[in-house]
Parts: C-alpha cells; sequence; structure tokens
C-alpha cells in the first residue's frame, strides 16, 4: 500500500550526494592519470557553467554523453578507457582510467588524450597532476621482486614512501615529488586476492591523497607572508605598549590611540584575507589525514609509511599555517585589549578636563554673580539719584506754598523712592531668574 510522505525539498538531494562520487573498479593491471584545474584567485567564486563548458569539450572531442545540467560530476566508459570528472569548491578534477598492460611504466600515454589546445584552455592552472601505475604479480615474493628491480629506481629513495595495504595484499610506492613532465607518481602492485573494487578504492584514495595535500599546501605561502607582517606589527605594538606604560607624556595618548587603531584595522584585514585559505587548508589536511588512515599500512620492509612522510614533511607546514592563524588572532586580541586600556585613560583625561571645566565655569559664573549685584547696586544709586531729582523738581512748588525748604524735601523724597527702586529691581531680577528655570 502506497505511503503519501510529504519530503523535505532538499532530502534528496542531499541523499544523492552520498552516492554522487562512487569509487570505480580498477582491476589489475592498469593506470591512471589525474588531472586537477584550480582558478589562483576566487576559485571558489567561479562560475560553474565554465567548468562544465571546458567538460563538455573534452568529451564532444572524444564521442560521449553529455553532463545533467548542472552536474557536479560525470563518468562514463570510452572503450579504451573510463572517464570521471568531479567539481569541488575551489578545483576540478578529471581521470582517466585505462585497464590492461601499458607498453613501459609511466610512459604517459593517457595524458595524450587531453588535447594541448583543450588543456592550454582550461579554467585554470594544473594544482595536482598525478600518474598511477598498476601492476599485477603472482605472489607476494614476485611483488617484491618487481620492485626492488625494477620500480625502486623511478623514485627518489631519500622522500619514497612504501607501505604494504589492502590487509597484506597490495603494496603502493610514491615519492611525492614532480617529474620532468609535471606528474606526481605512484605505483600500486596487487599481488593477492584482491578484487577491482577494493584496488579502485586504493587508487581513489592515493589520488585524494596528493591532490587535497597539494591545495592544503596552498595556505603556506600566505602563512609565510601572514608571519612576516606579523613580525613587523607585533614590534609596533610592543613599542606602543612601552610607551603606555611608561606615562612620560612624551607623546599624545590620542596619537598612540590613533596608531593603535590603525594597527587593529590592519590586523582585521589580515584576519578577513587569510579565514577562508586557513580554514580551507585545516579542511583539506583532515582529509589528507583521514584518507592515509584508511589505508591501514603496514611497514615493508625498513622504509617509510606514508604517514610517517606526512608526518615528516606536511605536517610542519600546517603547523605553520595553524601558528599564524593563531597568532593573527592574539595579536588582534592584544591589541584591541591595549586599546581600550588606552581609550580608558584618554576618557578618564577627558572626564578629568571636563571637571575643570565645569569648576572653571562655576567660578566665572560666581564672578558674574557678583558683578551682576554691584551692577545691580549701583543701578539702585543711579536710578534713585534721577528719581530723586526729578520728584524734587515736581514737588518743589508745593514745598514752597507749605513752607519747606528743597533740601527737606529732597531728604524727606529720598527714602521712598530709594525703596521703591530697590524693590522694582528686585522683582525684576527674580522674574528673569524664574523665566530662565
Amino acid at each position: 500500500m502506497p505511503r503519501l510522505l510529504s519530503h523535505h525539498p532538499k532530502r534528496y538531494a542531499l541523499t544523492n550526494e552520498l552516492h554522487a562520487r562512487p569509487f570505480q573498479p580498477m582491476p589489475a593491471p592498469g593506470r591512471v592519470t589525474h588531472l586537477a584545474f584550480k582558478m589562483p584567485e576566487k576559485a571558489a567564486d567561479r562560475d560553474p557553467e565554465i567548468d562544465r563548458a571546458h567538460l563538455i569539450d573534452l568529451i564532444d572531442r572524444h564521442g560521449g554523453p553529455h553532463p545533467a545540467p548542472g552536474a557536479n560530476h560525470y563518468a562514463n566508459d570510452f572503450g579504451r578507457f573510463r572517464f570521471t570528472w568531479e567539481r569541488h569548491t575551489e578545483f576540478v578534477s578529471y581521470a582517466l582510467w585505462e585497464r590492461g598492460p601499458g607498453d613501459e611504466l609511466f610512459g604517459g600515454e593517457l595524458v595524450e588524450l587531453f588535447p594541448e589546445d583543450w588543456l592550454a584552455a582550461a579554467p585554470g592552472r594544473v594544482v595536482a597532476a598525478t600518474e598511477i601505475e598498476i601492476i599485477e604479480a603472482a605472489t607476494r615474493e614476485q611483488a617484491r621482486q618487481r620492485i626492488e628491480a625494477s620500480l625502486l629506481r623511478r623514485f627518489n629513495l631519500e622522500s619514497l614512501a612504501i607501505a604494504d595495504v589492502l590487509d597484506g595484499n597490495a603494496c603502493a610506492l610514491g615519492d611525492f615529488r614532480i617529474d620532468q613532465e609535471g606528474f606526481t607518481r605512484f605505483a600500486v602492485v596487487v599481488y593477492g586476492d584482491v578484487g577491482p573494487r577494493r584496488t579502485g578504492r586504493l587508487i581513489q584514495r592515493l589520488i585524494e591523497i596528493e591532490t587535497y595535500r597539494s591545495v592544503a599546501m596552498l595556505a603556506l605561502p600566505l602563512a609565510r607572508r601572514t608571519a612576516h607582517r606579523l613580525n613587523e606589527i607585533e614590534t609596533q605594538l610592543t613599542r606602543l605598549i612601552e610607551q603606555v606604560a611608561r606615562e612620560t607624556g612624551e607623546r599624545p595618548e590620542a596619537t598612540i590611540l590613533t596608531e593603535l587603531t590603525a594597527l587593529a584595522a590592519e590586523l582585521e584585514a589580515l584576519s578577513a584575507r587569510s579565514a577562508f585559505r586557513f580554514g580551507a587548508g585545516r579542511a583539506y589536511a583532515a582529509i589528507v589525514e583521514d584518507r592515509i588512515a584508511s589505508l591501514r599500512e603496514e611497514r615493508y620492509g625498513g622504509s617509510q609509511l606514508f604517514s610517517e612522510f606526512m608526518a615528516r614533511r606536511f605536517a610542519p607546514a600546517q603547523r605553520t599555517c595553524e601558528a599564524a592563524e593563531r597568532r593573527l588572532s592574539e595579536l588582534a586580541v592584544r591589541t584591541s585589549r591595549i586599546s581600550e586600556l588606552l581609550r580608558t585613560r584618554v576618557n578618564f583625561a577627558v572626564e578629568a578636563q571636563n571637571q575643570q571645566l565645569l569648576e572653571s565655569m562655576d567660578r566665572r559664573a560666581a564672578l558674574q554673580l557678583r558683578l551682576q549685584q554691584t551692577v545691580e547696586g549701583l543701578s539702585v544709586v543711579a536710578i534713585s539719584y534721577y528719581a530723586v531729582s526729578l520728584a524734587s523738581y515736581l514737588l518743589v512748588p508745593l514745598a514752597k506754598a507749605a513752607g519747606i525748604s528743597k533740601e527737606l524735601l529732597t531728604a524727606a523724597v529720598a527714602v521712598p523712592v530709594i525703596a521703591g527702586v530697590w524693590a522694582f529691581v528686585r522683582r525684576i531680577r527674580k522674574g528673569i531668574e524664574h523665566g530662565g528655570e
């Protein structure tokens, strides 16, 4: 009985993503050639249709079906070889898988299937190029003889990593060096009961180890440049901190704060420019470690394992990137902390200046009040003088009729006039004060 399920709109797409890149079955003998292209700048923001157009150009040259619209992976059997394509966040990869014995080891016949004009038109530059030879041996002893007799001389022994893999049924070799043709070489000798699917998974892991190792190492030049600039910034920061600690007043605190703010802004800019690269480097390095762990290596004689090679050569580079990222974060915190401390001191100084300004304003206000009171007293005297004089002139005729002298009249009028003027001026002042409130 069918059930009517209400599916999340992304359920099928996310589930299909788990099966998007299946391992390619690969019997021994055979060979694989793998190329990964990456744009030098803003690779994560590239137009996906450019990658697909480049893929379709190659498919049309070999006469195969086109990928589905919007596809990020493609696989097809062209008869002589099987072809796979994958589009990743920062790079796009092409792999050719050919079964059967070749004319010679690492002969480069598969590379010729990538036309020169097609390679020149690639949207990006080669960030990883890998050749893997799969060799078949009847027994473990025969495999050892083949390795000692012909394979070892094709690798640099100083950096060669060898390990028994697939539960002791195969041996993998690689030196992680780039040959004169621009490829990194690996060899896999299969001598036990190993099916094509297990061999295919092993080959895919070797491809991913080399590819993700290459893109993870892209963070190293950035880490070195960042570390060099951080040395200069740390010297400047130390000098500014010492100036803040001395408190000698040689330079204004506002000037020091301006320099600290500029350093903080530069650190933020460095962090913004490097955040993606350092984050991507950590993710790629984690994939490399996971793929090496999945090899389940067993030691071949006294040779170093793939994990030991990575611990000696790859891990220090990743630690350099991690140290640069961590140091960048710590310097940003230190700069922010000392800026905040200095800003507090500047604010405290400003508050002290404001307090002094307010006290000065209070003193000036008190002086103005006293001056106003003085002026007010003088005003009362002046107004009273003119008022008494005016009243005397007006009352002189009446005083003569009454037999009162002018002097006596002036004295009698002065007291009430002065009191009236004083009351009038006081009333005006109170009205102004209340109006100001």
